[in-house]
């Protein structure tokens, strides 16, 4: 695989991550852009210096964040944060990069999640590819292992598919801990966010669940979020984990995917089973019509791991 010149739009965790360790994959960042600015070279930017720079000014660059999208590069990586309804600007984004014949790489759920019929259009009609793999599970291949299984011969997915819910609940269980003392642990842990409510109440597994339906569906039926049957951890007492553990369960927060239902909801599932991950672990049971249920499991959430993901997606472009 030959090295690409990659342009990263967004500079939280993910997309700083990809530019620190694009080196390590062979490739070039030529161009990183944050809200507020940018920064360009058609020779390759210094990571080292330029997240120096965003960490100490809180930018990365002193250009306009639109010369990334006009900078040289083979490869968009859109890390940006993830935005509801018509995904903007994330989907504009993907737009400009296809129809300059570039390759798209997603970590923002957005455009993949709100539009995916509209973003698979727009792949057919340009000569750039789109990938997004990081968009679920973090570091964990669930997207490529159905690829290589092929959509039309897995059945249904299902899984843990965020750590902030799933550390609150592993903790509550296993503490005997009320909600909201394990949330606020979470929080100076840096596990959970400020606002938490995305995590807690289901809407980023969901995110999660309706892109892997949109592709289990290949293009039959397309879901968005309002098609999602979500509902969250927020009213789960202590008392509920504890008569739970009692017969021999433990409560979760799972998602289920099918070409037909995407559903979150919290459920019981036996202790020392394969769904009972702990802590911020994230695990995915796909059903198979030939090879029967595999269980993939990992970190689904961070910087590093995210950005493996994307630089994964990366290598697989030809």
């Amino acid at each position: 695989m030959s090295g690409k010149r990659l342009a990263v739009l967004g500079a939280g965790a993910v997309g700083g991550s990809v530019v620190e360790l694009a080196e390590s994959y062979g490739h070039t960042v030529t161009a990183f852009a944050d809200s507020a600015s940018a920064v360009v070279d058609t020779d390759g930017i210094d990571p080292a210096s330029v997240l120096k720079q965003k960490h100490d000014e809180g930018r990365v660059g002193s250009a306009d964040p639109e010369s990334a999208l006009h900078a040289d590069y083979d490869v968009l990586v859109e890390a940006t944060p993830t935005t509801l309804g018509d995904a903007e600007p994330g989907f504009s984004h993907v737009r400009h990069a296809l129809e300059r014949g570039a390759d798209v790489v997603l970590a923002n759920k957005g455009p993949v999640a709100e539009r995916y019929a509209d973003l698979m259009a727009l792949e057919r009609e340009n000569a750039g590819s789109v990938r997004f793999e990081a968009t679920v599970g973090g570091a964990i291949p669930v997207l490529s292992t159905i690829e290589d299984l092929s959509p039309e011969h897995v059945t249904a997915a299902r899984g843990v598919l965020n750590g902030t819910a799933n550390f609150v609940l592993s903790r509550m269980a296993t503490e005997g801990l009320d909600y909201e003392h394990v949330l606020a642990e979470a929080q100076d842990l840096g596990v959970a966010e400020a606002d938490p409510s995305f995590d807690v109440e289901g809407t980023d597994a969901a995110l999660k669940c309706v892109i892997l339906s949109n592709v289990l569906a290949e293009g039959e039926r397309e879901y968005t979020l309002a098609d999602a049957n979500v509902e969250g951890i927020t009213n789960i007492p202590g008392s509920a984990l504890e008569l739970a553990a009692e017969d021999g369960q433990t409560v979760r927060l799972i998602g289920e995917s099918t070409p037909d239902r995407v559903r979150v909801s919290p459920r019981l599932v036996p202790q020392n089973t394969a769904l009972a991950v702990s802590g911020t672990r994230n695990i995915v049971q796909l059903e198979t019509k030939h090879a029967g249920q595999l269980n993939i499991s990992g970190r689904g959430a961070g910087g590093p791991e995210t950005a493996s993901a994307v630089l994964a997606d990366i290598g697989r472009l030809d």
